[in-house]
């Protein structure tokens, strides 16, 4: 027996002897991103889902097609400029760095493996970004955008017009992250912009056939399935713990607190939007509850690792509140067409929550994850007066007009190049077949009084 345990002991100390070491901080950074990325780039099946299911059957796999080729193209687009646009050195307006350009930064050898391979974790979690700001404006666009037309358009968005504003705010040296604005996660540069890009298609595309009557009184279109789109909503929630806790860029500790702050909101929005359609319309509404949902997520992503538990329940609260009744005025005073209320979501409470910093603020809990030269000013509700709120506020603004000038011009010019919209006929046929001979379910048939 002493034999025994004496060689399993010497087993045991050259075990450990070999044992490898703790990974380098730099190698954890890499996996967490990675993680992170894969989880937002769940989202994409997510966006797909509740497209599809708050819209109509026939339109389906055009649905589809769109969330699987915006990303496709995206990537590629972000690959050749986007990133270098994004990162690249600049005079704070917009960046251009050679070695960005279809990522030579990114191509290892044996003597760069560990610093070219944390450029490439960072270009994989930035690429499922901009595949994300790509695909919100789809659902305010859906069945009755041209597919050509929405792959130039996805190609512009990832290529110019999300890595522009993303430049202005999170490369380091953009005027807008330079005068101090906070946006953690995205809520203007990633949702905000998809949204005012969609507001601007919408407008220009005009309403689907039969969704506002003769005398301009909107009239509903129902989805053809909830199950898809609710739990579309649940791999949303799911991913977006990628999307904020991701964006610490770095496993470091504070990831869990952005993690619990994001929940919290995502719980409180739900909530919001149920309760206020409840009062409302006499019954809880299920995709209003679904966007109540998105909206909490949306509107805690600028400010998730800013605020307290208690105010990102509040935020969240507030947004789900706000995407209800943003939803119906669009539509009844607007008389605009979105059919999934991906304006409201993305970016009437993407506005909201970068605002929400400028009043929720803490300067104590932004210093976890900025030092103290580059944290927030305390916001309202926190004793620290009204100037980071001026500084979000400017940077909503800001964002919003270059966003929607530019997206106007680029779909005015594709309306007039290929064409943006498809035909009368086309739309009554449903986009899946006009656009793409399949079918999302065999034997579908269109009844008579089927909205058009």
């Amino acid at each position: 027996m002493p034999d025994d345990t004496a060689a399993m002991t010497e087993a045991v100390e050259e075990a450990a002897a070999e044992a490898p070491s703790y990974l380098s901080q730099t190698t954890g950074d890499i996996l967490w991103l990675i993680l992170a990325a894969v989880l937002v780039f769940f989202m994409q099946a997510g966006f797909a889902m509740v497209e599809s299911g708050l819209t109509r059957a026939k339109n389906a796999c055009n649905i589809m097609m769109k969330n699987l080729l915006d990303f496709s193209f995206g990537a590629i687009a972000f690959l050749a400029i986007g990133y270098s646009l994004m990162y690249g050195a600049g005079d704070g307006f917009i960046g251009w760095s050679p070695e960005y350009f279809f990522m030579e930064a990114a191509i290892v050898s044996p003597d760069n493996a560990e610093a070219a391979s944390l450029e490439a974790a960072g270009w994989v979690f930035q690429v499922v970004f901009a595949a994300t700001a790509a695909t919100i404006a789809s659902g305010a666009m859906a069945e009755r955008t041209k597919f050509v037309g929405y792959v130039m358009y996805s190609i512009m968005i990832t290529a110019i017009l999300y890595p522009i504003t993303g430049h202005w705010i999170w490369s380091g040296d953009g005027w807008l992250g330079g005068m101090g604005m906070r946006d953690f996660a995205g809520s203007t540069v990633v949702h905000s912009v998809g949204a005012w890009a969609g507001l601007a298609g919408a407008m220009i595309l005009g309403a689907r056939k039969g969704k506002f009557s003769e005398d301009g009184k909107p009239l509903p279109i129902p989805g053809h399935n909830l199950p898809m789109a609710t739990l579309g909503g649940f791999i949303l929630f799911f991913g977006w713990f990628g999307f904020n806790a991701g964006s610490t860029l770095a496993a470091v500790d504070g990831l869990s607190y952005v993690a619990m702050t994001t929940l919290l909101a995502a719980a409180a929005g739900t909530c919001g939007a149920t309760v206020t359609t409840w009062a409302k319309f006499g019954k809880p509404d299920l995709s209003m509850a679904i966007n109540g949902c998105l909206a909490g997520l949306v509107s805690i992503t600028a400010p998730c690792a800013s605020v307290s538990p208690l105010s990102s329940v509040i935020i969240g609260a507030i947004g789900g509140v706000i995407v209800v009744l943003s939803v119906l005025f669009v539509e009844r005073s607007l008389k605009i067409d979105d059919p999934v209320g991906a304006v409201s979501v993305h970016g009437v409470c993407g506005a909201w929550g970068t605002l929400s910093i400028g009043f929720f603020g803490s300067s104590a809990i932004d210093q976890v994850f900025w030092d103290a030269d580059t944290c927030i000013q305390n916001g309202l509700f926190y004793g620290g007066g009204v100037s980071q709120l001026g500084i979000q506020l400017l940077g909503v603004a800001a964002v919003f007009a270059f966003t929607f000038i530019c997206s106007y011009g680029m779909f005015f010019a594709i309306d007039k190049m290929v064409g943006l919209r498809v035909t009368a006929e086309e739309e009554l046929e449903g986009l899946d077949l006009g656009e793409h001979g399949n079918e999302a379910y065999a034997d579908f048939q269109q009844y008579a009084d089927e909205p058009l």
